[in-house]
């Protein structure tokens, strides 16, 4: 299991730090995990998953977007 950095986070996945935070309370994405005073770290494998679902959502059916 490997632990991203705020900066790698954003160079996955292209986004802003606020906006990676705003992403956490509206769009699913995952949580940080407290490494000590001050330090957060992601799973990359959650950011990964995250990612994938998002390319999933964007390939699915019209139909099938509404009821998501």
């Amino acid at each position: 299991m490997k632990l991203l950095k705020m900066r790698d986070v954003m160079a996955l996945t292209s986004l802003a730090k606020s906006t990676i935070y705003k992403y956490i309370d509206t769009e699913g994405f995952p949580k940080q995990v407290k490494l000590g005073s001050g330090s957060v770290a992601w799973v990359e494998g959650e950011v990964l998953d995250w990612i994938e679902a998002k390319i999933a959502q964007r390939d699915a059916p019209i139909m099938e977007r509404g009821s998501a």
